[in-house]
């Protein structure tokens, strides 16, 4: 069975997705009423933001609690991981 992964701030960042996912309906609606392309854009980019911010705050927290905190080894697995992470910023 696969090791619990679950950080305390997960449910905020559960909170943010939902509330960009409630956002990109809302932009899916706008579409649905034709409105100008530049107003969806520009609420497109603020869904694109609000999702690379709740990345960046679940890729910041891992490296905070689980490569440089109480769950960190400190060997060359983690130096793979923290490479691997810092690509997806």
């Amino acid at each position: 069975m696969p090791e619990d992964h679950t950080h305390a701030s997960h449910p905020a960042i559960a909170t943010r997705l939902k509330r960009a996912a409630g956002h990109l309906r809302r932009v899916i609606g706008m579409i649905a009423e034709g409105r100008p392309c530049v107003d969806l854009a520009t609420q497109l980019h603020a869904v694109e933001r609000a999702v690379a911010e709740a990345k960046r705050a679940l890729i910041h927290d891992h490296i905070d609690h689980c490569l440089t905190g109480e769950g960190a080894g400190g060997g060359a697995h983690d130096l793979a991981e923290i490479k691997a992470l810092t690509k997806l910023l």
